[in-house]
């Protein structure tokens, strides 16, 4: 059985980094052939690049573990709605596997490939990954307040004038809940006197209020994911296990808020975010309590909907598999009918490189290693 989940890991490694190699390439060639002369074109085919390259590890997680996804979700309000205006996405950064759980989501409402984010400048000279966030059009911040708010309103310009729908997330506790940081976070709310959260950080305003008026007009909604698994269900959700093949259960309730019910003021915008956290955190306290979001916490509850897989995130990496699987084969043979030994041997060197970044990146996802921002305040 071991034996079979680390064939499965490297499989998915080469197919994940050369299906990533290659998209890397396509990029580069829309950003210096096509952008310079119909900048909404190559937008357009970017978003199916990049929906080809996520959803590879959205299908692992869905076809290869048989991760179930429960959704929330008022079905008025996703047909009419979902997926078919700009939005700012709100979630909770509480596990190793949020963001793939946020992949497979905008999968089902048909917004994979236009998903964008806030994230740390350095991750965009990750290779492959940070690549593909950075020709994507992510927005880079330095955490430097005064240079990001520069970048903030220049970068929301450009990425909700792209005329197909864009959804961009922002995780506003600015790192992954972890004890350690919860317990500063109670400390530092009780010093300045804001409410105390027990399932979330408090969230850092600064991002949201700076992104506020450049948004006004131009991004309808907020798409508010409040994303939580059960306290003691095994096997724990993280990428470890799906790509070892065994199923999670994550539960989601996402809704649309209107950005017209923000305050414009910037500190009537920021107490306006702090109410919101308050509202999110029973809502998941409500859910750990009852096994309902809805119970204990206030709000209207919404109907449950389980998304089936989508059959072309299967097709899509069956075709990047034997795609990748075909090409080293190839050369593994011709090298070895050549007597060309280098060759061969150089193949080994490539599978054993892609399978120790997919380790490496495993181990980096894994909550123990996540960074130390929130530490300070």
């Amino acid at each position: 059985m071991g034996k079979h989940k680390g064939l499965g890991r490297l499989l998915i490694a080469v197919t994940f980094f050369t299906c990533g190699f290659f998209i890397n390439i396509a990029q580069l060639l829309l950003i210096l052939v096509v952008r310079p002369f119909d900048k909404n074109l190559s937008r357009h085919l970017m978003s199916y690049l990049t929906y080809s390259f996520y959803s590879i590890l959205v299908c692992v997680a869905e076809w290869y573990a048989g991760t179930k996804l429960h959704v929330y979700i008022d079905p008025e309000e996703e047909k009419k709605f979902f997926g078919k205006e700009h939005g700012l996405l709100l979630m909770n950064h509480t596990y190793e596997i949020d963001w793939l759980t946020a992949w497979m989501i905008t999968d089902k409402l048909g917004n994979l490939g236009a998903t964008k984010a806030y994230a740390k400048k350095m991750l965009r000279y990750v290779p492959i990954m940070g690549w593909v966030w950075w020709m994507g059009e992510f927005i880079f911040l330095d955490r430097n307040f005064e240079k990001d708010k520069i970048v903030i309103k220049q970068k929301l310009i450009e990425v909700f004038s792209n005329p197909d729908p864009v959804w961009l997330l922002l995780n506003a506790e600015g790192t992954r809940f972890t004890p350690a940081k919860h317990e500063l976070s109670v400390k530092f709310a009780k010093e300045r006197g804001l409410p105390v959260l027990k399932h979330h950080l408090v969230p850092r305003t600064k991002g949201f209020t700076a992104s506020l008026p450049t948004m006004r007009g131009i991004c309808p909604s907020i798409y508010d994911i409040n994303l939580a698994f059960k306290r003691n269900a095994e096997p724990k959700p993280t990428m470890l296990s799906q790509l070892n093949g065994e199923a999670v259960e994550p539960y989601m309730y996402i809704r649309r808020v209107p950005l017209d019910v923000v305050p414009e003021g910037e500190k009537e915008a920021a107490q306006w975010m702090q109410d919101f956290y308050v509202e999110k955190d029973k809502l998941l306290e409500s859910f750990h309590e009852t096994g309902s979001f809805f119970k204990t916490s206030g709000v209207k509850a919404v109907p449950e909907k389980i998304f089936k897989p989508r059959l072309c995130s299967l097709l899509n990496f069956i075709g990047w598999a034997s795609f990748s699987v075909g090409l080293i084969l190839y050369y593994m043979i011709t090298s070895l009918l050549a007597g060309n030994l280098v060759g061969f041997f150089t193949v080994f060197s490539i599978l054993a490189g892609f399978y120790g970044l997919m380790e490496y990146a495993v181990n980096a996802s894994k909550i123990s290693k996540s960074s130390n921002y929130g530490a300070k305040k």
